[in-house]
């Protein structure tokens, strides 16, 4: 399964790499491929949550902080943890798009 997934730095997780349509795999490899997705998307929860707490460490410092320049690191840090974890939601969510679109078919 490690060529239909790539790590993503930035996320920090595995995600899938797959080079042709949902369609055109076999239904065994599609639920090969999901069970393995299920694993990965297992650990997104915790992910969130790790950048939750960093977020929050960051707005504290962020409540202390007198420096406007130092005060506008902290922001971009802050959006782009906020941006992460939005991300992470949207992958969190895309095995149930898959199997409801299988389930309507």
């Amino acid at each position: 399964m490690n060529n239909y997934f790539s790590y993503d730095p930035r996320l920090k997780i595995r995600l899938p790499l797959l080079k042709k349509d949902w369609e055109m795999y076999s239904i065994s490899f599609q639920n090969s491929i999901l069970a393995e997705w299920e694993q990965i998307r297992g650990s997104i929860p915790d992910r969130i949550k790790e950048l939750e707490e960093e977020i929050n460490k960051k707005q504290a410092v962020l409540n202390q902080e007198e420096n406007f320049t130092h005060s506008c690191i902290l922001n971009e840090e802050i959006a782009n943890l906020a941006s992460i974890i939005n991300d992470l939601w949207i992958w969190f969510r895309m095995t149930q798009d898959i199997t409801s679109a299988k389930s309507h078919s």
